[in-house]
């Protein structure tokens, strides 16, 4: 489909923290992607109709020097938003403090229905997390 935004990838700096992140603290469809023969080892986190694909950044500038100075120039996350509705928002929170974790803004009740907080996942990507009431 032409102009729909079909996957995002990702730089991070190790697949089994953002794994950990994303599956296990904020409880969203992660999987390892099966990977063909030579392929660079991912995982692959389903939103709807989008894909993000978390590529370990170390893979990329191997595969693709040219990039490399540009790589190393930026630091990830750098100008990323994510935006997921997810459930269970409360115990995530509590999770996201458990584990010290930095909270952009703290869990909030926002008067268009939903309960909203924004942290930085272990790469510096800004996520927002909204759950429905």
């Amino acid at each position: 489909m032409a102009g729909v935004l079909q996957s995002i990838q990702l730089l991070v700096a190790d697949l089994d923290t953002t794994e950990a992140f994303y599956g296990g603290i904020l409880d969203l469809p992660v999987q390892r992607a099966l990977t063909s023969f030579g392929a660079p080892e991912h995982l692959l986190l389903s939103l709807g109709e989008t894909k993000v694909i978390f590529v370990e950044q170390e893979e990329v500038s191997r595969r693709h020097p040219v990039l490399e100075a540009r790589l190393q120039a930026f630091p990830l996350g750098v100008g990323m938003t994510l935006h997921v509705e997810v459930q269970g928002i409360e115990d995530i929170y509590q999770e996201l403090l458990d584990e010290e974790l930095e909270v952009l803004y703290p869990l909030e009740l926002k008067p268009y229905g939903t309960r909203e907080l924004w942290c930085f996942d272990p790469d510096g990507y800004l996520v927002v997390l909204e759950e429905s009431i």
